[in-house]
């Protein structure tokens, strides 16, 4: 097999994860490993360390575990392991994800609270204090930080001092923020922290992470409600064994990250890498606005990460076959996921830089079928 085969890609992913890694990451996979040999461990471990520097200045309060699935596999062991029985969950929801936590937390038997925003509006920072005020039982706040149901980057420092104030336990999804918008978890007052391998980091699918404040992980050795979703136990084995995982880990996936890392390093870090997504997204903006796609969110509540836009208002206009003409340009979009208006979403992550989004917008332009000639030209 020519190595060429293996490692082009027939499209740029323009979503919010999976997403196009580089060439490198890729041909990193290109060997098998030990699970229980030290080449592999350290790698682990240095995994780990590198996560918490990437996170905060104060190394020595956080720790990194990791967890085989994806991202939703993280949300889930971590929801279930650090909330004990007798606790109580808020979660502050303005789209897919903020419900995934709630679903999983009522299907976990959390008892659980929801401040609900709609889908196009930030968290009620004054009906979070006065839902922590009035309810003494709540013991942990959850929120997304990038919310890719629309692209809404939502104001976790913010969040963070209300939660902070009222002496909550403070859990912040960063699935596709992490590594992609800068942040130190100790001053944001964040306990807990998810995200995921094939986001920001740039890596591929297969295992998620969290970062956890130590002092308050160590309090919850008897909450899992799962086995293999045990979060505690997964962090206390690589503790105790030098990364070791308890059950099979995604080998090919960690040596895929480690390289991911690496190049995040090289590229100048998380500052410079969330220079490259904010350039990518107001090229992108700037660009469609040209061509007639109006955003769904104010420029204030937008996320570098991925961006909403709505339906030309033309009736022949069909997403599906705008989808299929720029895949076979060699792009791939992704639909709306916003739940009574029209959208499809593009991301700025990944491999992905200006000249690609300048390539996807002439593509755009070309594809525009539904116009009349007359404005083809």
């Amino acid at each position: 097999m020519n190595l060429n085969d293996v490692t082009n890609n027939p499209y740029l992913l323009l979503t919010p994860g999976p997403l196009t890694t580089t060439e490198t990451v890729k041909l990193a996979m290109m060997k098998d490993w030990c699970t229980w040999d030290d080449d592999y461990n350290n790698i682990v471990q240095d995994i780990r360390q590198k996560l918490v520097r990437l996170a905060t200045n104060s190394v020595d309060k956080y720790s990194a575990v990791l967890m085989q699935g994806s991202g939703s596999f993280s949300v889930e062991s971590l929801i279930g392991t650090t909330i004990p029985k007798t606790g109580k969950l808020l979660v502050l929801t303005n789209g897919v994800y903020g419900n995934r936590i709630v679903k999983t937390a009522n299907i976990l038997g959390i008892d659980t609270v929801v401040l609900d925003s709609g889908e196009v509006a930030q968290p009620d920072l004054d009906k979070l204090s006065m839902i922590l005020d009035l309810d003494k039982e709540i013991t942990h706040v959850a929120v997304v930080h990038c919310e890719t149901t629309t692209g809404m980057l939502n104001p976790i420092e913010k969040v963070g001092e209300i939660v902070k104030k009222h002496n909550r336990i403070y859990i912040v999804d960063a699935m596709s923020s992490f590594g992609g918008i800068e942040m130190d978890i100790d001053t944001l007052g964040i306990d807990y922290l998810i995200s995921s391998a094939n986001k920001c980091i740039e890596g591929v699918p297969g295992f998620g992470f969290a970062l956890v404040n130590v002092e308050e992980f160590e309090k919850c050795s008897a909450n899992a409600r799962s086995l293999s979703l045990d979060l505690y136990d997964q962090w206390k084995t690589m503790e105790e064994h030098n990364g070791k995982w308890r059950f099979t880990s995604p080998t090919h996936v960690v040596r895929a990250f480690s390289q991911a890392l690496k190049e995040l390093e090289e590229e100048g870090g998380v500052s410079k890498r969330a220079a490259r997504y904010r350039n990518n997204q107001k090229t992108l903006v700037e660009g469609m606005k040209k061509l007639n796609f109006k955003p769904l969110l104010p420029e204030e509540l937008q996320s570098p990460i991925i961006t909403s836009f709505y339906y030309p208002e033309d009736p022949s206009f069909s997403f599906v076959e705008f989808y299929n003409k720029l895949k076979a340009k060699g792009f791939v979009i992704y639909p709306g996921k916003v739940t009574n208006l029209n959208t499809f979403r593009i991301g700025n992550i990944g491999d992905v830089h200006q000249k690609d989004i300048e390539s996807l917008l002439a593509a755009i332009e070309e594809s525009r079928y539904w116009l009349k000639p007359a404005f083809k030209n």
